[in-house]
C-alpha cells in the first residue's frame, strides 16, 4: 500500500474509516490489478476512473462519467461534468446501492479519465 494512501485511511474517524476501508476492499477485489494512489487529496483508482473521499459524515464513491449515456447518469449524485458520486453513510450502503455492479459498468463504458 502506498504511504499516502495509508496516511489518508489512518487519519479518518469512525465510522467513516470503516466505510472507506470496506469500499476500498471492494474496488480492489473487483479490479485486482488496478492502481491505487493519492490524487486530488483522495484515494484514486484506475488512473482516476474511480475515487474514494471522506466528506463529513459520509464517504463518496466517485466515478468518471465521461462518455456515459444520459440514462446512466441517474445512478449518481452531483452535477459534475466529468465525475459524479454515490454517498455512503454506512458500510451496509455498499451492498444496498450495488456498488460492484456500477464499478464494472463504468469501467466498461468510460474510456477517458479527467486529469
Amino acid at each position: 500500500m502506498d504511504e499516502k494512501v495509508r496516511e489518508y485511511i489512518e487519519k479518518q474517524k469512525s465510522p467513516q474509516k470503516e466505510i472507506l476501508e470496506k469500499a476500498r476492499k471492494l474496488i480492489l477485489k473487483t479490479f485486482p490489478k488496478c492502481d491505487e494512489e493519492s490524487k486530488w487529496g483522495v484515494l484514486a483508482y484506475k488512473g482516476g476512473k474511480f475515487y474514494l473521499a471522506v466528506l463529513g459524515k459520509k464517504v463518496h464513491v466517485g466515478f468518471s462519467i465521461i462518455g456515459l449515456p444520459k440514462e446512466d447518469l441517474d445512478l449518481f449524485e452531483g452535477s459534475g461534468k466529468t465525475a459524479r458520486h454515490i454517498k455512503l453513510f454506512s458500510a451496509e450502503d455498499i451492498k444496498k446501492k450495488n456498488i460492484s455492479k456500477i464499478l464494472k459498468m463504468v469501467d466498461k463504458r468510460v474510456k477517458k479519465v479527467p486529469n
